[in-house]
């Protein structure tokens, strides 16, 4: 992870799949606590990473080992994503999903919690997974796109061409996300 910028109160690292940031908050402590910029348009901006947000979502997670995804949109609703774990701790793993990406189908892990502060900046074209390393977790998360079910794709979690170590045996998955097919063209394309 190397550091693309920094900005007033934000550190953007750029990861190894091309449009992907890991960004750090800069806290301004005192005796109080901290208060820290968690999102800012602008800073986004001077570093080079246009965002807009359409929607903001949170995913609660009652239990350790909770797997939700990998997940995302197609087209004209394909979505920038910027996570943040604000309760306890997750594991996000996102995949290359663009065609014709160097990176096509190679994945990223970044450990969020509410200790390290840090939030993960996906482009469109990424798959979007997490899986929970502690019980009542929370994720807030920003989207700039609305979801559409009607390109709603996903990934097996567990699809052998993708390679993906999470750290914990899978706990809880929904009937949805157990369903979701190996990679292939024509449907996660298309």
């Amino acid at each position: 992870m190397s550091l693309l910028i920094k900005i007033r109160n934000m550190k953007f690292h750029k990861l190894k799949l091309a449009g992907a940031y890991v960004v750090e908050l800069e806290p301004l402590e005192d005796s109080r606590g901290f208060f820290a910029r968690a999102f800012c348009e602008n800073e986004f901006a001077a570093a080079g990473i246009p965002f807009k947000v359409s929607q903001m979502n949170i995913s609660s997670n009652r239990h350790k080992g909770t797997l939700r995804g990998l997940h995302y949109q197609l087209g004209d609703a394909a979505e920038d994503k910027f996570v943040r774990c604000i309760r306890g701790g997750i594991v996000d793993v996102i995949v290359d999903v663009r065609p014709g990406s160097a990176t096509f189908l190679e994945h990223e892990m970044v450990e969020l919690d509410e200790r390290n502060r840090k939030a993960i900046l996906l482009p469109k074209g990424f798959a979007h997974g997490i899986q929970t390393l502690s019980d009542e977790s929370q994720v807030l998360y920003l989207a700039s796109a609305p979801y559409a079910p009607k390109f709603e794709r996903g990934l097996r979690w567990n699809d052998p061409r993708l390679g993906i170590r999470w750290p914990l045996e899978p706990a809880v998955i929904s009937e949805k996300d157990q369903a979701l097919p190996d990679f292939d063209p024509a449907y996660h394309l298309k």
